[in-house]
């Protein structure tokens, strides 16, 4: 990995950005951030040294330890990034200290959530665990809105950092994205709500311990369908029509209020994800022929399938008018969040990325 690495960066810019900037007013620093795309175009907190100090006093790293590496683009090289660095952006982003390890965490997965891609992709982050509570995230009522200042902040320092260490994210030169995503400016950052979920919370369907601290990355959330509750019976047929909804090259991603999730097992049974899972795998067809119509098909799956690949391949031998699975249910998830106030409910088109461990970065 590490020769991946530096195979990788040999093609990256020279570094311009200083550690510090000359002393100026308040007024001409935040111009001067502004000026040079260090920030989101939103005001940002300045990231003093004091202010950085006390970031960094909420992790056991040391501020040059290198955290990951991370590109705008698949060809542009990789950037590496310390501790320090990732600690200037949380600032920026107006974070709490006691935040420090969730976002050192995101920085760790060395995803970018201002990848360019011409279709506008965003990141979706889940947070499990204890950690939860400590810091006061919500999971509950208007968790995946602006109410909380965990769920913002972090959200915002992971575009921030994601933007700033990458070396650069510009439109016309090192993003892409054609019509862009208003869900960039926070990439949909909510913790779990494990304790109304009638099943295992995410990062234990990950692998994980239920008291480890995890964040979780998806990537994609360019389209979203919503509904309320599921009716008593045509239920099966309004997930199909959702389903459909959902682009067919980003898996679904069921994002339940509790109350949807407890009529999932009342009206289907599904008393497990995976049963759910299956169901989502078997109500997600399409014929053949549309399928491989579809552009992004066309220009995601189609390559890898003339190339052999399964079940893509298979599904490429299948006739036009033969029903085929649009997804794997390895690429299905659930999570569940919400305040019970109604049983709204939606399906995020984002494909799972990975899972990193909050407490190893404390």
């Amino acid at each position: 990995m590490a020769d991946h690495f530096a195979a990788a960066a040999k093609g990256s810019r020279e570094r311009t950005t200083p550690r510090l900037v000359e002393p100026d007013t308040e007024q001409a620093l935040h111009k001067q951030f502004l000026d040079n795309g260090w920030t989101d175009q939103l005001p940002i907190v300045l990231p003093t040294e004091e202010r950085v100090t006390e970031m960094l006093a909420h992790t056991s790293r040391k501020p040059d330890e290198v955290v990951g590496r991370m590109q705008s683009t698949a060809n542009r090289g990789l950037w590496e990034y310390t501790v320090e660095k990732v600690a200037v952006n949380a600032v920026m982003a107006g974070a709490n200290p006691e935040y420090f390890p969730v976002i050192l965490a995101l920085a760790a997965t060395g995803i970018s959530a201002r990848s360019s891609t011409s279709s506008s992709a965003s990141a979706m982050v889940v947070i499990n665990g204890p950690i939860r509570k400590e810091i006061g995230m919500n999971w509950g009522i208007g968790a995946m809105g602006p109410f909380n200042h965990a769920n913002a902040t972090i959200g915002r320092a992971y575009g921030l950092l994601s933007q700033n260490l990458q070396g650069g994210s510009v439109p016309g030169d090192t993003f892409m994205g054609s019509q862009g995503n208003n869900f960039c400016y926070n990439n949909i950052t909510y913790a779990e709500n494990e304790e109304r979920s009638p099943w295992e919370p995410l990062h234990v369907t990950k692998g994980f311990k239920k008291n480890d601290s995890t964040v979780s990355v998806f990537w994609g959330c360019r389209s979203v369908t919503f509904n309320l509750g599921l009716r008593e019976k045509y239920w099966r047929e309004h997930v199909h029509d959702m389903l459909l909804g959902t682009d067919a090259v980003s898996a679904p991603c069921l994002v339940l209020d509790p109350i949807t999730a407890r009529q999932f097992i009342d009206r289907g049974g599904f008393d497990t994800k995976d049963k759910l899972i299956e169901f989502v795998h078997n109500t997600a067809r399409m014929p053949a022929g549309r399928y491989w119509d579809l552009q992004l098909i066309q220009n995601y799956r189609y390559p890898w399938a003339t190339f052999g690949r399964e079940p893509l391949a298979s599904k490429l031998k299948a006739k036009e008018d033969e029903l085929i699975n649009i997804w794997e249910p390895s690429d299905i998830n659930v999570v569940v969040v919400g305040g019970e106030t109604n049983g709204y409910w939606q399906i995020v088109g984002c494909n799972y990325r990975t899972s990193v461990k909050i407490d190893d970065w404390r």
